[in-house]
């Protein structure tokens, strides 16, 4: 299967992404936007050849996590918004599919809304919209949160990539702020997305499934997809499945209908 990978420049980042699969006609290709403290192949490495079976796959790694360096700015939605924008210019494309997974999903969203041309279909992805999402007790948790809370699927990836001393935390601390700064969007703004969009969840998940469903009943149009699992274990993610991607291989075909690329669309 054809793979490249390149860095495309942003106001002094360099985001990394890679390319797998050749472009398949009347279909534009499908980026994946990873999870907090993952990288391209923690969070979609047993994902993305089931998916470039089908249509060409991009990925990313945003600031600071995997092959992208850390600047002195924050991380945030908006921030990696502008960032695979410039991916998407460098590789010439005018339009995606966009799957956005966990802290991905904020990505996404804030992507469908910034350039709503760029984004034909949206997956979001055991994600949130709002910090009415989770209770009181997961910010409290957050703001205490340590480096012994990372998984240590994520810290084993990261030092493999940075053996750089400080790198893991400047990663950690990344992460950590950017979600107890999390502003959310109204639900005034999630009305104006025009990408047709898929609100995926487990039903033991982060987030309740009735979350989920309200989430699902703000964006315009929108489908929503339970799945019997976790927080990404239906995409496969390292920390979640565990090597158990039988839940995964139920989730793709469901996904891939809902991009139409196999089956008719989910209109």
């Amino acid at each position: 299967m054809t793979f490249t990978y390149g860095y495309a420049d942003n106001d002094g980042l360099r985001m990394y992404y890679e390319v797998h699969g050749e472009a398949v006609p009347g279909q534009p290709p499908l980026l994946l936007i990873p999870g907090g403290g993952s990288t391209i192949g923690t969070n979609f490495g047993e994902l993305i050849p089931l998916l470039a079976e089908h249509r060409q796959v991009i990925a990313v790694e945003e600031e600071g996590h995997g092959r992208t360096q850390p600047t002195a700015r924050p991380l945030t939605a908006e921030n990696s918004a502008g960032d695979i924008l410039a991916v998407l210019e460098q590789l010439t494309v005018e339009t995606a599919d966009v799957l956005g997974f966990s802290a991905g999903g904020h990505t996404a969203v804030a992507l469908a809304l910034r350039r709503p041309a760029a984004v034909r279909r949206l997956i979001v992805a055991s994600t949130f919209v709002g910090r009415d999402a989770v209770p009181a007790e997961f910010w409290d948790g957050m703001a205490k949160a340590t480096l012994d809370d990372m998984p240590d699927t994520y810290k084993d990836a990261d030092r493999l990539l940075n053996p750089a001393p400080g790198h893991l935390e400047r990663l950690f601390e990344l992460d950590r702020r950017r979600i107890l700064d999390f502003p959310g969007w109204s639900d005034e703004e999630l009305g104006t997305i025009t990408a047709a969009t898929l609100v995926v969840s487990g039903d033991r998940d982060i987030v309740a499934a009735d979350y989920a469903a309200r989430m699902a009943g703000v964006i315009p149009g929108a489908r929503l997809l339970i799945v019997p699992g976790g927080h990404g274990d239906y995409l496969g993610e390292q920390a979640a499945s565990d090597g158990d991607l039988r839940t995964m291989h139920a989730t793709v075909p469901l996904l891939l209908r809902f991009l139409g690329g196999q089956g008719p669309a989910l209109d």
